[in-house]
C-alpha cells in the first residue's frame, strides 16, 4: 500500500467528485451509462497513485459496474415516474443480458489491462462514431427481435458491456432505436439494461480478484469502495436532472458532442494500450 498524502489526494477526490456529477447527468440524459466516463477516470486516478498494474482495468471496470448498479436504478425511476420505461422489453431481454454479463466476468478475469484497453478503445469509438453520426432514420426492423434473433443479441449486449465496464444504455440506445423505438422509450429503457448487467457482474467481480498483490486501499475483489462510494455521490444526486433535460430539451447537440468526447477518451486509451 503507498503512502499518500492528503494534499494528493484531495485533488483526485475533488475531481471523482466531478467526474462523477458528470456520469450521472450523461445517464440520465443520453442513457449511454455513465461507465463508458468512469473507466478511463478511473484508470488515469488509480495510475496517478501509483497502481498500474497488468489487472488495473479489471478493477475499473468491476467499478464501474458496481456504481453503475445505484446510477440506473436512479435512471430508471425517474424514466418510470414519465411513463417512458418498457417493462415488457425489460422483462423479456433479462435473461439473456444477465447470462451475458455472468459470460463476460469469466471472460474479464482471464483477461490483462493491454487487452481490455483495446477492447475498450475500439468498443468506444465505434459507440462515438454511431452517437456522432447515426441517423434517425436508420432501421434494422420494425420491432424489438424475439426469439432466436432476441436470444443471441441480448447475450452478447451483456457480455460487450461488462467487458467495457459500461451500462446497457451504450449499446441498448442504438439496438433499439435502429428497431424503431423512440428514442425517450430507448433511453429509459436502457437504464434498467444496466441494472440487469450490473447486479450479476458485480456479484462475481466481488468474488474475484483476491489473490491479485498489487491494488488500491480498500478494493474488494476487483471493486474498489472509495471510489465506488465518492462517484454515487454524485450520481445520485445528478441522474435525475439528466432525466428532466432528456425530457425537456433536443439532446441532439450534446449527443454530438459527447459522441466526440467518448472518440478522443477511446482512441486515447488504445494510444495508451499500444505504446504505454
Amino acid at each position: 500500500m503507498l503512502a499518500l498524502e492528503i494534499s494528493q489526494l484531495l485533488p483526485l477526490i475533488a475531481l471523482l467528485l466531478m467526474i462523477g456529477a458528470v456520469a450521472g447527468v450523461v445517464a440520465g440524459l443520453l442513457g449511454v451509462g455513465g461507465g463508458i466516463i468512469l473507466v478511463p477516470a478511473f484508470y488515469y486516478m488509480f495510475s496517478a497513485l501509483g497502481y498500474d498494474s497488468e489487472n488495473l482495468m479489471q478493477i475499473c471496470v468491476a467499478t464501474s459496474l458496481a456504481t453503475i448498479i445505484f446510477t440506473s436504478i436512479r435512471s430508471v425511476h425517474s424514466h418510470n415516474k414519465k411513463g417512458a420505461v418498457d417493462w415488457n422489453i425489460l422483462k423479456s431481454w433479462a435473461p439473456g443480458i444477465a447470462i451475458g454479463a455472468v459470460i463476460g466476468v469469466l471472460i474479464a478475469r482471464e483477461m490483462r489491462s493491454v487487452s481490455l484497453m483495446i477492447l475498450f478503445g475500439i468498443l468506444g469509438a465505434l459507440v462515438g462514431g454511431y452517437l456522432a453520426f447515426g441517423r434517425q432514420s436508420w432501421r434494422l426492423g420494425d420491432t424489438m427481435p424475439t426469439g432466436i434473433d432476441r436470444g443471441i443479441a441480448s447475450p452478447i449486449l451483456g457480455f460487450l458491456s461488462v467487458l467495457m465496464g459500461i451500462g446497457g444504455g451504450s449499446f441498448g440506445v442504438p439496438l433499439m432505436t435502429l428497431y424503431n423505438q423512440p428514442i425517450h422509450r430507448a433511453i429509459a429503457t436502457s437504464a434498467g439494461f444496466g441494472v440487469l448487467i450490473a447486479v450479476p457482474s458485480v456479484i462475481g467481480f466481488l468474488m474475484i480478484g483476491w489473490d491479485i498483490p498489487v491494488k488500491p486501499p480498500l478494493t474488494i475483489g476487483l471493486v474498489n469502495l472509495p471510489a465506488f462510494a465518492i462517484v454515487v455521490s454524485m450520481t445520485l444526486v445528478t441522474a435525475p436532472l439528466g432525466v428532466k433535460m432528456a425530457h425537456a430539451m433536443d439532446p441532439k447537440p450534446l449527443r454530438s458532442t459527447f459522441a466526440f468526447f467518448i472518440i478522443l477518451m477511446a482512441l486515447n486509451m488504445l494510444r495508451k494500450a499500444i505504446w504505454g
